[in-house]
């Protein structure tokens, strides 16, 4: 079973769904590393990250497990490294190739099948977890995204404030695992919310739709 988090990238999605898995005592499960995972090492490899081909076959066979909140790729710990601002862009290159979207859900889906998950990403509830119970979809204003980019990676707001305007619409008009909300989605707005005030209200839905007891 799985608590299906979305939006774009400053929304608030890895914070909150942090928040909410510990509350609940479910899993954290952060779907974008695994795209980010790929784009590391197809700009390790030197693959053409625009190759549909090529960035397929490289997706099948990279190896990306999880343990104890590190993300490891083919036996490394790349926690820190996939976090690069050069790795945030690449990956939002790499996610538009069917190839590689099918096998990231396929891995996702064969996660979530084994347990209690809150997954975040950008098509958990519309692609990867359809069925899912409770789904929600975290916006904010575009500035406000910036500015939590920017303290995140170092650079100045308004390189950011263009970057994501680029990626959000990649994001968006993609053919396959578009951005959008699902139809039974409770969007929330965390623009200005502290984050524990949505982790709460997260939590709350949870228990009103009998995920969680107690």
């Amino acid at each position: 079973m799985v608590i299906a988090i979305d939006g774009p990238a400053g929304a608030g999605k890895s914070t909150v769904a942090k928040g909410v898995a510990g509350s609940l005592g479910f899993t954290y499960l952060d779907s974008g590393a695994m795209y980010r995972c790929v784009a590391l090492a197809a700009l390790r490899s030197g693959t053409d990250l625009d190759d549909p081909g090529a960035m397929g076959e490289l997706a099948q066979r990279t190896e990306i497990e999880f343990s104890d909140g590190r993300v490891i790729l083919d036996g490394e710990d790349v926690t820190e490294e996939i976090r690069a601002p050069e790795v945030s862009a690449a990956s939002s290159r790499v996610s538009v190739h069917p190839r590689v979207r099918e096998a990231m859900v396929a891995r996702q889906r064969a996660l979530i099948r084994t347990g209690t998950y809150v997954a975040e990403g950008r098509d958990i509830g519309t692609v990867v977890s359809p069925e899912a119970p409770l789904k929600v979809f975290l916006t904010a204003s575009d500035e406000v995204r910036a500015r939590r980019r920017a303290a995140d990676t170092g650079e100045d707001v308004e390189t950011v404030l263009a970057a994501q305007s680029a990626r959000d619409t990649r994001d968006r008009e993609r053919e396959h695992g578009a951005l959008r909300p699902a139809g039974d989605s409770v969007e929330i707005d965390t623009t200005g919310l502290p984050v524990d005030d949505v982790v709460a209200r997260v939590v709350e839905l949870a228990r009103e739709r009998g995920l969680v007891t107690g």
